[in-house]
């Protein structure tokens, strides 16, 4: 057998090992555009095994495949990419011109060698399967490739949306087992007014259950795809049945609720859905990097520090500094929300400069969109895995950092009012006492009064007690 075999394109011939089922406009491809030395993501290769089958599928009942074994092989082979055995197969960067052109080409030759090797015959059989003339048949780059990143959205999103919710569900744990300890609020970095660390972990927990809101919504921006509007979104080439059935077709095939856009040019020509999405992400990471630097506070020094709760430790904070453990889940969490904030920014700036009839940067977009949805699910997952399940709450320190701070002056403003407060800490700073202590030499109130005031219930209490 031959160790190569030769192709044909616009451009003239080349060489390709025999048994690689990608071809000719895929070795292009590989040569143009070693850029980030990445492959197109998985799950939009996935996608595109639906986009294909939907469209075989929907060529077949409408009469274009006279050979069934042919259109078999065919639906076999987008099959297996849609249950991701063909990844491998697709090796164009992630980053390409041509508006994802060179994915589309890379896609359908290895789905027509694919088909050919079911037929028992060679790779490059063209005249008996063809990538052009058969599997993308009445189709074009410009609706398949938008609607397999809407399709790769999706599934990425309902996978993000439980790592947001089980995250969610850790804080919410935390807040009922912290419910109880008292510690010192903060604003503007300085001691403000007591409250527990069950309600700051439960602010963590509101905030992130907003951000599941906003993710479920998500769905319904992507949903709306362009697949039948070919070229420009005229349905150039493609009969009009294929048009209205290609997306119920796939509808079925992927189990979303997908529907085709009313006006198709207008579903080619833009993106915008893609930065509205992007920014729902960003909103996420902004919300994971405040939790992160929040949990990297709360747990600074020990000594030194705040040291109000323990991270779980999970390496060696130092090759010169024996005994030091660095919050180092956190420090990673924050790293991968501030990619994913420069992606929505990659994003915003590839959408602004489509052009005319088409997005030429669909690429970029669905890489940048793609990597932010994996990179925060594995960043909810990592948080709450490796460091919130495993928090605990340093309920001495807390205890000390209320006796002894000017944050339970605020606990006493019903009992003293703001006047008497503010005398009795100026008169515990001359003193050289805890607030407690100068309350109780000056015989202000009783220890179990001092007690009441700062219990859990009374910091948990919204607003104070009627006189």
């Amino acid at each position: 057998m031959p160790d190569v075999r030769l192709e044909k394109d616009l451009l003239g011939s080349m060489e390709l090992p025999a048994d690689a089922r990608y071809g000719v406009h895929t070795a292009r491809a590989l040569e143009n555009f070693p850029l980030l030395g990445r492959p197109v993501h998985p799950a939009l290769v996935r996608a595109f095994g639906a986009v294909k089958l939907a469209a075989a599928r929907t060529n077949r009942e409408l009469g274009c495949f006279a050979d069934p074994a042919k259109a078999d092989a065919m639906e076999r082979a987008c099959r297996e990419m849609l249950e991701g055995t063909l990844a491998a197969d697709v090796p164009v960067d992630a980053l390409q011109g041509g508006a994802g052109t060179s994915t589309n080409m890379n896609v359908n030759e290895v789905l027509a060698n694919r088909a050919l090797e079911f037929l028992g015959q060679s790779c490059g059989a063209y005249d008996l399967v063809s990538p052009l003339d058969d599997l993308n048949l009445h189709q074009s780059t410009n609706d398949t490739y938008p609607t397999a990143l809407r399709i790769a959205a999706i599934w990425a999103l309902k996978e993000l949306e439980r790592q947001v919710l089980a995250l969610q569900e850790a804080f919410q744990a935390k807040e009922k087992a912290f419910a109880h300890v008292v510690k010192v609020g903060r604003t503007e970095m300085q001691d403000a007014v007591l409250m527990t660390l069950g309600r700051e972990m439960g602010a963590y927990a509101e905030a992130l259950n907003r951000d599941r809101w906003r993710l479920a919504k998500c769905e319904e921006r992507l949903r709306v795809v362009n697949l039948g509007g070919t070229a420009i979104g005229t349905g150039l080439a493609a009969p009009r049945e294929f048009i209205f059935k290609v997306v119920d077709e796939l509808r079925d095939i992927t189990g979303l609720g997908l529907a085709r856009a009313e006006n198709l040019v207008e579903a080619t020509q833009n993106a915008d859905v893609f930065v509205e999405v992007s920014g729902l992400l960003k909103a996420l990471a902004t919300t994971l990097m405040k939790v992160s630097g929040d949990l990297r506070l709360l747990s600074s020094g020990p000594e030194a520090g705040l040291g109000e709760i323990k991270l779980p430790p999970r390496q060696a904070g130092s090759s010169i500094m024996p005994g030091k453990v660095n919050p180092v889940i956190p420090e990673a969490v924050t790293q991968a929300a501030i990619l994913a904030m420069a992606h929505d920014h990659a994003i915003s700036f590839a959408v602004s400069l489509g052009s005319l009839e088409l997005q030429p940067f669909m690429p970029l977009i669905a890489h940048s969109l793609l990597e932010s949805l994996d990179l925060l699910a594995r960043a909810c997952g990592i948080l709450r895995k490796h460091c919130v399940e495993g928090l605990e709450a340093d309920e001495a320190r807390c205890r000390l950092h209320v006796e002894n701070g000017t944050a339970a002056a605020t606990a006493l403003l019903p009992m003293l009012g703001y006047e008497g407060t503010c005398a009795l800490v100026e008169r515990a700073n001359a003193s050289g006492r805890d607030l407690k202590a100068q309350g109780l030499h000056e015989g202000l109130f009783t220890e179990e009064q001092f007690r009441e005031l700062i219990s859990p219930e009374a910091v948990n209490r919204l607003g104070s007690r009627h006189k």
